[in-house]
């Protein structure tokens, strides 16, 4: 006989066998005991939570020829072939191949027939939020009032896609999570009956790994049985799943602490060797870290005990650390993380994130007040921190210096490029840099001609190559050309830096080249510095217009004159009044 899938083998058939959502359970057995059920659910949450076995039980309950009740028999006829899913008049229906307004239609034009095998069709829509608009607004007046012999059952993983409209009009019912807890023990009676000898923490890595689904966690059980036979052990589980121990990030957190770059990318490369993958070790690492700062900020908190086998080896190792230390390289890993995404060389940039975690990792790790692991005073700690940041400050200044020497202007807000910050009514005084000075010439260079004609096929090549890309790009315009460079200004700064990503840039540089015939870097700035640039760059109108003050009548007395020049001076100031005696 063909192997079953064991969350196949374990789906519930009754409520009393769903795992973890008792709270939805109890409503729908009273809603069956009292004969208040509805003719329309949604129930949303996670993959593997139960929504569709719950409306298949549900299906079950009020068809059943010994109820309805609380519970399915399981063993009548309707039971028996809804459970095999011969019966026509229960309807399972995956939203997400069968999402058009066509497929509502023929719903919507059986719904009045009567049931033919049992008392009450049931209509059971798998992902729903797959539907078109057009499929919804078929399904909006059918939902609200079907025939008395039919019911809706909607199953969503995201329930925030559904209109309102659709929303409002059925009970819905939001599956938890199931806890850690209970899937072990679930795990532990499917092991048991299977004759499988198992270890605890295996099972419990199993289902941290999970994540609260029970189908994940049943599949990679299954797996893992394929794989190491009558036993399942934690070292098995951490070999087929590709997860790390959590000595062996121990070992990397210390060799962090203790700054010692060499050890932390040798165990790296241990990772590596032993097919670990970068994205794979960076989200473990960020959850470890993560642990460290829960078991250090709420211990003894119910939570822990799910997620961390040996609590007090933690807390041991959340000692050597401050929260602030803890809260910076979790921000520092999340920010490489995301930077993988881009990237053609995730493990170079998990070896980055590690050299930078050892560089934060110095004074700033042990807890303020008293002496560091290291027996180190607290002044001392902060005497060194004292230097790091002096060292820092000092190394700015000299880079400082040196862009200024090539040309660079300090701005007081923004990169706003050639213009100095400086009061109304100060005299203006413009610091222009070199470097865009010539691209401010290079917008009568031939070449951008030729950039501007051709940008269009640009836009085309790379939307071909890639749409996300394409849709950033194209909020840029160029503006300019030098020196084998293409200028690009962006009105919107997200669309400037996601284009900037080191492989949205290649790609772009890729197709600048294939599309000019040479290559081209990619330059950026936004829209608003490089017009502010422009308009200074602009020859002024000529010396300014003097204001000459003459009487309407030419024996007017001195005192009328010096009216004028006063009632000039309070409209334009005294720098703009030029006094001339005839």
């Amino acid at each position: 006989m063909a192997h079953i899938a064991l969350y196949r083998t374990w789906r519930p058939q009754s409520f009393h066998d769903m795992v973890g959502q008792k709270h939805i359970v109890q409503t729908l057995q009273n809603a069956l005991r009292e004969g208040r059920f509805s003719h329309a659910y949604l129930f949303s949450g996670p993959r593997g939570t139960g929504k569709t076995t719950t409306a298949k039980i549900l299906a079950k309950a009020v068809n059943c020829l010994n109820g309805p009740g609380v519970e399915p028999c399981n063993e009548c006829d309707a039971c028996v072939r809804i459970t095999e899913g011969t019966v026509m008049d229960v309807v399972e229906i995956d939203a997400a191949s069968n999402r058009g307004v066509d497929e509502i239609r023929d719903i919507r034009d059986k719904v009045k027939y009567a049931p033919t095998e049992v008392r009450q069709k049931v209509y059971i829509i798998d992902e729903v939020h797959m539907l078109t608009t057009e499929a919804f607004n078929a399904l909006l007046k059918t939902l609200e009032e079907p025939p008395a012999h039919v019911m809706f059952i909607l199953a969503t993983t995201e329930p925030h896609r559904l209109p309102a409209t659709i929303i409002s009009r059925c009970q819905r019912f939001d599956f938890r999570r199931v806890s850690l807890e209970e899937q072990v023990e679930r795990l532990r009676q499917v092991c048991a009956d299977e004759r499988i000898e198992s270890d605890d923490d295996a099972l419990a890595f199993i289902a941290r790994l999970s994540d609260g689904g029970m189908r994940d966690a049943l599949s990679l059980l299954d797996q893992i049985i394929a794989f190491s036979g009558a036993r399942v052990t934690y070292d098995d589980v951490l070999s087929i799943t590709g997860g790390m121990a959590s000595d062996q990030f121990e070992r990397l957190v210390m060799a962090i602490q203790d700054r010692d770059v060499g050890a932390a990318l040798r165990l790296i490369n241990t990772f590596m060797q032993e097919g670990k993958s970068a994205d794979k070790c960076m989200e473990n690492l960020i959850y470890y870290f993560r642990d460290l700062l829960m078991v250090k900020m709420v211990p003894g908190s119910q939570a822990l005990t799910e997620r961390i086998l040996d609590v007090k080896r933690f807390a041991e190792v959340a000692q050597r650390f401050s929260a602030d230390a803890l809260i910076a390289m979790i921000d520092t890993l999340n920010y490489y993380q995301t930077e993988m995404k881009y990237s053609v060389q995730p493990q170079t940039l998990l070896e980055v994130a590690l050299m930078k975690l050892c560089s934060q990792a110095g004074a700033s790790s042990a807890p303020t007040g008293g002496s560091s692991a290291d027996g180190a005073p607290a002044s001392e700690r902060q005497d060194g921190v004292v230097g790091q940041l002096m060292n820092r400050i000092q190394r700015l200044e000299e880079q400082l210096a040196q862009l200024l020497k090539q040309g660079v202007a300090p701005a007081a807000s923004g990169p706003v490029s050639g213009v100095s910050s400086r009061p109304a009514s100060a005299p203006a005084v413009t610091k222009k840099i070199e470097k865009l000075d010539a691209y401010l010439q290079g917008r009568d260079d031939p070449a951008f001609r030729n950039v501007v004609q051709q940008w269009s096929q640009v836009l085309g090549r790379v939307k071909e190559l890639k749409i996300t890309v394409h849709a950033w790009l194209v909020d840029g315009e160029p503006v300019s050309v030098h020196d084998s460079n293409v200028l690009v200004s962006f009105k919107s700064a997200m669309h400037r830096e996601t284009t900037e990503k080191p492989a949205n840039k290649q790609l772009i540089e890729q197709v600048l080249a294939e599309v000019y015939g040479q290559p081209y870097r990619l330059v950026t700035m936004m829209l608003r510095d490089w017009k502010a640039a422009a308009d200074q760059a602009k020859p002024s109108d000529g010396p300014k217009e003097e204001l000459l003050l003459v009487p309407e009548d030419e024996g007017a007395s001195g005192g009328v004159k010096e009216e004028w020049i006063n009632e000039a001076i309070q409209l334009f100031g005294e720098d703009l009044v030029k006094i001339k005696e005839d």
